[in-house]
């Protein structure tokens, strides 16, 4: 194709060109109008895009809002447990957004992403809920296209998956392991799309893996995405039951045991 035929989300990327905005600057500003001193973050910090986590965290006050996040879009929330800390932010729905905080929380002094996202079945693997971790994700969405040169997947760091491996097989906790497809439009999840889907073999569909993975691959920074699948698009009555606590109690569980796993590699 002739480079002047490409679409813009592909056009003029320059992938090894350093971004003239950072998120160091941003928070820099931040701060300065906000009168904040500079402080990391907890060094396992997890996007909540649902809200369900920080909700029922701030409820039974287990987390407390952090003073010193000084991010202009989200409030970061900080638990103490078992000798972990850890940062949730909730709400960061979508890929542009959750890459937009990963981007701050690294800048912050993170050491440890996790994501966890509501999620639609494709394979019928058990009846919902259950988790999947992500292994990797198609990249129907923009924002991985300004971090990594066009590819069909982006792709969890194979080092890190390794080491969740028995952290997860001890948990009583329905776990699948696969390939998801990563969307910007849920409301665009025609029924001939979806079967193209399936046919590749990806397991569910979300918003955020895609983009996530890719941005960890281009900056060299630890993330991981599990899918919580919760729903089948709405087509059927009674469709996305969480369980327990809005399924809080599952995805804690889940994050705890991949926080320990993470620290006793780093230790």
């Amino acid at each position: 194709m002739n480079p002047a035929d490409l679409p813009p989300i592909l056009d003029a990327k320059y992938y090894g060109e350093a971004s003239a905005f950072t998120p160091q600057n941003l928070l820099r500003e931040a701060r300065r109008q906000k009168a904040i001193a500079a402080a990391d973050v907890p060094p396992v910090c997890v996007l909540d895009p649902d809200g369900d986590l920080v909700r029922r965290l701030t409820s039974n006050g287990q987390a407390r809002p952090d003073p010193s996040w000084s991010c202009y879009h989200t409030q970061l929330y900080r638990l103490s447990q078992d000798c972990l800390e850890l940062g949730f932010v909730g709400c960061a729905v979508g890929s542009s957004f959750a890459v937009l905080v990963a981007e701050q929380l690294f800048a912050s002094g993170c050491g440890l992403l996790i994501s966890i996202t509501s999620a639609g079945q494709l394979v019928a693997l058990r009846p919902p809920p259950y988790f999947v971790l992500i292994e990797r994700a198609l990249r129907d969405e923009g924002t991985s296209y300004h971090y990594l040169p066009p590819a069909e997947f982006s792709s969890a760091d194979a080092t890190l998956l390794a080491q969740m491996t028995d952290a997860l097989v001890g948990l009583r906790l329905p776990i699948e392991r696969g390939a998801v497809w990563t969307t910007d439009a849920p409301f665009r999840e025609t029924r001939t799309a979806i079967a193209a889907m399936q046919a590749k073999g990806l397991l569910a569909v979300e918003m955020e893996a895609a983009a996530l993975y890719a941005f960890a691959e281009a900056r060299d920074k630890p993330v991981l995405c599990f899918a919580h699948v919760t729903n089948q698009m709405a087509t059927v009555a009674g469709d996305f039951e969480k369980g327990e606590a809005d399924g809080t109690v599952d995805a804690f569980a889940l994050i705890m045991a991949t926080a320990r796993a993470w620290r006793s590699k780093t230790i």
